[in-house]
């Protein structure tokens, strides 16, 4: 599949499909899934969550090591994105997008203004980690796409909440969390106990337990 493509389908508006593979360790028990990265002069690196304005390696960092900055790349203004693959593939802990291919209406990274064209191919994710059993989205856009998956209509779970997730048979947990962008109206003290008690929930260690 190619990544990073740009299709022009009209004065305004460009198909853009995401930038970069979903990251897949074998042992992967849980699953984070937001719904499309920010514009290339956005990133700090290559990976996922790479705007420096977004907290949600902040919030990894304090919710496993008590430190904001443990995945900051030195006194950059980035992450390091080689200490985060191996963190998450030590802790077996998938990242990936719910948005394949979306057109940026505003042409910034607001889900407020991104229009879905194609989601997650999540049947092709899901079968290269089968020991995944829980799944967390990264805010009420991410929780929407999702849901829009299956079959019947679900109602769309508060943020914090947990609700039963049957995929293709297949039997998993949904839970809605915050989003780590600072538009968000929360705390970041408030988003690391939400990330937090996900985590410890789905059996994962993490700092002071």
């Amino acid at each position: 599949m190619k990544y990073d493509e740009l299709i022009t389908i009209g004065p305004n508006e460009v198909v853009e499909t995401r930038p970069f593979p979903p990251f897949l360790p074998s042992n992967t028990t849980v699953m984070l899934m937001g719904t499309f990265p920010p514009t290339s002069e956005k990133r700090a690196m290559e990976f996922h969550y790479p705007n420096f304005q977004n907290d949600m390696w902040r919030v990894y960092g304090l919710v496993f090591f008590h430190d904001k900055d443990y995945f900051r790349k030195g006194d950059e203004k980035a992450f390091d994105s080689d200490k985060i693959k191996a963190f998450l593939a030590e802790r077996g802990i998938a990242s990936c997008p719910t948005v394949l291919k979306a057109i940026r209406e505003k042409g910034n990274a607001s889900d407020a203004f991104l229009k879905v064209v194609e989601p997650v191919p999540l049947a092709e994710v899901l079968a290269q980690i089968p020991h995944c059993k829980h799944i967390a989205t990264t805010g009420g856009k991410a929780t929407e796409v999702l849901l829009s998956l299956l079959p019947k209509k679900v109602k769309l779970p508060k943020s914090g909440e947990t609700i039963p997730y049957i995929f293709e048979g297949r039997e998993l947990t949904l839970t809605r969390l915050p989003s780590t962008s600072r538009a968000y109206p929360l705390s970041l003290a408030k988003k690391v106990d939400a990330y937090r008690q996900f985590f410890v929930q789905s059996g994962l260690d993490v700092y002071g337990e």
